[in-house]
């Protein structure tokens, strides 16, 4: 049944998901038709809006291509390339492939979600350069799926930001320390299960040996080996370009900085921390500034759709957020709940307005100022009010193309490739996040 199923949504998706790019053209007039027709703003007002808020994403644009490209070079390393090499030889059939690509990638989007992200791409290009019959595109799903753990897990945006001074919604509900989000029992159980889940669901979802996509070869060439070698004729400059010192200390300098920062701040990770320990790992591991200049260059081919997409993300988020549009979706939802049926509605709410605002940061901004005081003054439980926010954005990143783009750049596919696997994921994925919010 679950292989039907996947099959179906394959198919449709193949045959009606427009690129990325054209999702984002295509959210921006649906959100400004929904936008003039339920809230009183002019179409001027609208437009100044949106283009208002056009740029706004720059930095966080700047820190998702960072991702990308120091994740990219650090796994195309010797190292890192040996590690998952060895991973990837525990797979001996394309069942044992794809369930292990799902695993690997679920634990480690818990850990971290920009991690995750691209070592399990990453991973998927490894198990398909060893297991024949896998089929590529299944593969890079599960590797994908992996995400569904991320804002259960220790980076997850909505938990730490609600348990951070200075955030948003401190004057109006004061903090949530992570005790009652992410070290509670309904979170861990459903990271935990979802996890276990993942593995078996990609196996149900295995094609029949007609229907496999075997991977294109091309695809899977290895990257040039970026260090290059001195010889006595070499210039003093390239001598210098190629010096190892230089990079040892570069890496302890990033050391040093990093724990005059956890001595005077605290021990935390946020994306400006997984940058710059990648960009320390891959340098060193790359054993040379030209080196990893090199790795770098390669893999920041595929920071196309980031750059081109975010900017109409931000103007879409800018639009909701301003012309109170997230407001009416949401209170749409909170008008009919009560103590119990709010996690719910809340967690639906937060699906829904993750087509528009496909950040679990964004989401906290948006969604916080409606669903969080509406949680206060009906007695629902806060920390759970917060989670289910984001447990929304997770869940429905399985259908919105946003996240999966630098994934994507690194297996070499298109979204429409993995889609219908990762909405399938979608359908079943939800009943862990729902069952977690009411069984515990």
């Amino acid at each position: 049944m679950i292989q039907g199923i996947a099959r179906f949504f394959t198919q449709v998706v193949h045959r009606f998901l427009p690129d990325p790019l054209i999702f984002a053209l295509l959210l921006t007039a649906i959100t400004f038709a929904l936008a003039l027709g339920l809230t009183p703003q002019s179409p001027g007002d609208l437009v100044y809006m949106w283009g208002s808020g056009f740029w706004n994403l720059l930095a966080f644009t700047m820190q998702m291509a960072m991702i990308l490209v120091t994740g990219h070079a650090l796994a195309t390393s010797g190292p890192v390339k040996r590690v998952l090499s060895g991973l990837g030889g525990l797979a001996k059939t394309p069942v044992q492939g794809t369930m292990l690509v799902a695993f690997v990638s679920g634990v480690a989007c818990a850990i971290n979600w920009g991690f995750g992200l691209v070592l399990g791409a990453m991973f998927a290009r490894e198990v398909a350069r060893r297991v024949r019959g896998v089929d590529y595109r299944l593969l890079v799903a599960a590797a994908y799926m992996g995400f569904l753990t991320w804002h259960g897990g220790l980076s997850g945006s909505v938990p730490l930001v609600a348990a951070t001074r200075g955030n948003p919604m401190e004057k109006v509900i004061g903090l949530i320390p992570v005790s009652q989000t992410l070290f509670t029992g309904y979170n861990l159980f459903i990271t935990a299960a979802l996890i276990i889940a993942l593995p078996l669901l990609v196996r149900a979802m295995m094609p029949r040996a007609e229907d496999v996509v075997s991977v294109d070869p091309a695809l899977l060439v290895d990257e040039p080996v970026q260090e290059r070698k001195i010889t006595a004729q070499s210039t003093p400059a390239e001598r210098i370009e190629e010096s190892r010192i230089l990079s040892i200390l570069v890496a302890l300098l990033i050391v040093a900085y990093l724990v005059i920062r956890f001595t005077k701040k605290g021990f935390s990770l946020d994306i400006d921390t997984v940058n710059i320990v990648f960009l320390a790992a891959g340098i060193l591991l790359h054993k040379t500034p030209m080196g990893y200049a090199r790795a770098i260059g390669n893999a920041a081919r595929g920071t196309a759709g980031i750059m081109i997409q975010f900017p109409f993300y931000a103007g879409i988020q800018a639009t909701m957020d301003h012309s109170g549009l997230a407001g009416v979706i949401t209170n749409w939802f909170i008008e009919i709940a009560n103590v119990h049926t709010f996690p719910l509605l809340t967690f639906l709410s937060s699906a829904v307005i993750n087509f528009a605002v496909p950040s679990g940061g964004g989401h906290w901004v948006v969604q916080g100022p409606f669903v969080m005081p509406a949680a206060k003054a009906i007695g629902a439980d806060l920390g759970k009010s917060a989670m289910a926010i984001a447990y929304g954005e997770a869940w429905t990143n399985m259908a919105q193309p946003f996240w999966a783009l630098p994934a994507l750049a690194i297996a070499g596919l298109g979204v429409r490739d993995i889609m219908g696997y990762c909405v399938t994921a979608l359908l079943f994925s939800g009943v862990i996040f729902v069952a977690g919010l009411y069984l515990f």
